[in-house]
């Protein structure tokens, strides 16, 4: 068992189902949260380059979102890990999501693996 987490932090957008999904499991299961509304609030460059050493890059672009298909072929072509991190810092919206950071680990997505990793914080 991991053991307790610091207060994990949600980044997400509002609008998004999953996000909402994940803020409602987090809810029941009674595991104690902060939320940051990626559009509204931001991320930081410095956060979406920690995200990526975590994850790897790849892992934080949301391809089958409404705002990679408004990218032009050039933007797309480019997925470099400093393309990347560029697009996002500019498109935020861009992040797969919801990403938790539990102060131990940084999670993307939320299916079973990343439920029984925050789980293992409560």
């Amino acid at each position: 068992m991991m053991g307790r987490c610091v207060l994990i932090t949600v980044y997400g957008l509002k609008t998004c189902d999953t996000c909402r999904k994940a803020l409602a499991w987090l809810e029941a299961e009674g595991i104690a949260y902060r939320y940051i509304d990626v559009r509204k609030d931001g991320v930081s460059a410095k956060d979406l380059k920690r995200f990526a050493e975590a994850v790897g890059h790849e892992a934080l672009l949301n391809k089958s979102s409404t705002t990679w298909r408004g990218l032009s072929d050039a933007q797309k072509s480019d997925l470099s890990k400093a393309a990347v991190l560029k697009l996002l810092e500019v498109h935020p919206t861009l992040m797969k999501r919801p990403v938790f950071e539990t102060g131990k680990t940084i999670l993307v997505g939320f299916k079973e693996p990343q439920k029984t990793a925050l789980q293992a914080c409560a």
